[in-house]
């Protein structure tokens, strides 16, 4: 049996942002995810005083981020708790070029924050990609047999 935990994690090393949102509006925004396996954990930066970051300043709360990949081979809805994080280390581990971009200059700048979803479950759908999808489309019309369109499974990091 596949230990859908590390299918979960290694389908998603290939993916560097998703759509995330949080109680209590639940607007989803883009943004780039920072995994961290060991932990159960993404990291986002952001700003403050951007959606995100106010409404996780009185403390954590359920929040959902979505992904998928350009050649469909994962896509997966993941909710946790998002909040602050003040882990100034944490920070200067997952500040790179991308974040930078967002900031003047280039530069960290005191307003950047450091986002934390902790991880309680996950859905996911795993396909072979494209070419794999043609190709059962392509067999179920000559065979007549259903196609075989993937994995879908839930994981409970809880």
């Amino acid at each position: 049996m596949t230990d859908n935990r590390e299918t979960f994690w290694k389908r998603l090393e290939g993916i560097n942002a998703g759509m995330l949102g949080c109680a209590p509006d639940w607007r989803l925004v883009p943004m780039t995810h920072y995994p961290d396996r060991q932990a159960g954990v993404l990291w986002f930066i952001t700003a403050e005083g951007v959606d995100l970051e106010q409404s996780v300043r009185n403390g954590a709360q359920k929040a959902v981020h979505a992904v998928g990949d350009g050649d469909g081979q994962l896509y997966a809805r993941i909710e946790g708790q998002l909040e602050l994080s003040n882990d100034r280390a944490k920070l200067d581990e997952v500040w790179n070029a991308v974040a930078s971009s967002w900031f003047e200059n280039g530069e960290r700048q005191e307003d950047a924050r450091l986002l934390k979803l902790t991880i309680s479950e996950a859905e996911v759908w795993t396909t072979t990609g494209r070419l794999g999808f043609f190709y059962e489309i392509a067999k179920a019309k000559v065979t007549g047999a259903e196609p075989d369109m993937g994995e879908h499974f839930k994981v409970s990091f809880a």
